[in-house]
């Protein structure tokens, strides 16, 4: 499926190599500094947007390198307000992003994908249904981020807020590229966004949660939850066989200690499976080892899982009973209900 050309991609360089490039080019060092804005700053997708570079260097750029940006494949506009992007990738594999306004609070999110397809084969993920083909590299993470921000300048006339990496694959097992992206994302020579408003979302790999906490990352990390005991979890996730538990809180009490940042648990709420009050008094009890903000989220139904969303009632007296035990909890609607919004449904078609 590939249709990759052998010239390196540019942005696979650092700062050092550009500017030894452009030695032997016999161009001036200040040149590495101008294309590195025009790569992480204003996010180009061709050398020629690079107005303030010779044109001999633009083609002579563009001979040696490519600059293997995303392209926009297809969108789909929810009458909620969300957008759901399908990118197609250089080598042809295509991947998606969910922009999801909350105009009223003024919160402009985007989720983005760290992989095409996964390897994690969740029950109830329609990413899961997909294997894992390769990781994203950290610039066609970027991308994402850049490109709905446009989007979203376009259609709300704001900038995005907050950036989730919730989208296709496993952030954790992607963690180079994930780390790297937010390093170009956070940093003033990048996009100079706040870490603070950066959440990366993990189905759980213990030692991956301590290796972010030991590398000093500040963004906050959420659980991909969804069932507070570990009989249920194995069903659902059979990740939690090799990362159970008792490991992963404990590994997130190593990450909330050594960092200070933020966690929240995801909880998906699924019809007489993990909706009931003695499942409300299990996460409770997870909910006690550090400050935590509980996500219950409404389940979108895919094709070929047998999850039903958990009823309404249902999920307003889980969530009141965590409140009475003074538990920070949020009730996230469904959005995008009339398109393709659950994770991988669209990168899934055709």
């Amino acid at each position: 499926m590939s249709t990759q050309t052998s010239s390196p991609d540019i942005r696979r360089l650092s700062p050092d190599e550009i500017r030894s490039a452009l030695t032997e080019l016999g161009q001036p060092a200040f040149r590495a500094k101008q294309i590195y804005e025009w790569l992480w700053q204003k996010g180009v997708s061709s050398f020629d947007a690079m107005s303030n570079l010779p044109k001999d260097l633009r083609t002579v750029l563009s001979e040696k390198y490519t600059l293997n940006s995303l392209l926009t494949d297809k969108v789909q506009n929810s009458l909620d307000g969300t957008i759901k992007t399908r990118f197609v990738l250089h080598d042809g594999y295509k991947i998606e992003s969910v922009l999801i306004p909350v105009p009223e609070e003024d919160r402009f999110t985007v989720c983005v994908s760290t992989q095409v397809g996964c390897s994690l084969t969740c029950k109830f993920c329609a990413t899961g249904q997909m294997r894992r083909v390769r990781n994203l590299d950290p610039g066609e993470i970027f991308d994402q981020v850049v490109l709905v921000n446009k989007q979203c300048l376009e259609t709300y006339g704001k900038p995005l807020t907050n950036i989730v990496y919730m989208g296709m694959g496993e952030p954790l097992l992607a963690y180079s590229s994930t780390m790297k992206s937010i390093e170009y994302i956070t940093s003033p020579q990048g996009l100079n966004m706040s870490p603070r408003r950066i959440t990366v979302s993990t189905a759980g790999i213990a030692k991956m949660i301590r290796k972010m906490a030991d590398d000093g990352t500040k963004v906050n990390l959420a659980l991909s939850l969804h069932a507070a005991d570990d009989v249920k979890r194995d069903e659902i996730m059979p990740i939690n066989e090799q990362n159970n538990l008792e490991v992963l809180m404990d590994a997130l009490d190593y990450f909330y200690r050594t960092t200070g940042n933020r966690i929240s648990y995801e909880y998906i709420a699924f019809r007489d499976f993990n909706d009931s009050l003695e499942d409300a008094r299990n996460l409770a009890r997870l909910c006690s080892n550090f400050p935590v903000k509980v996500n219950i989220i409404e389940y979108n139904p895919i094709d070929g899982a047998e999850f039903l969303k958990a009823d309404e009632d249902k999920i307003n007296i889980f969530a009141r009973y965590l409140r009475s035990k003074d538990i920070m909890v949020t009730v996230r609607r469904s959005r995008g209900k009339d398109i393709d919004a659950a994770c991988g449904q669209l990168a899934n078609k055709e």
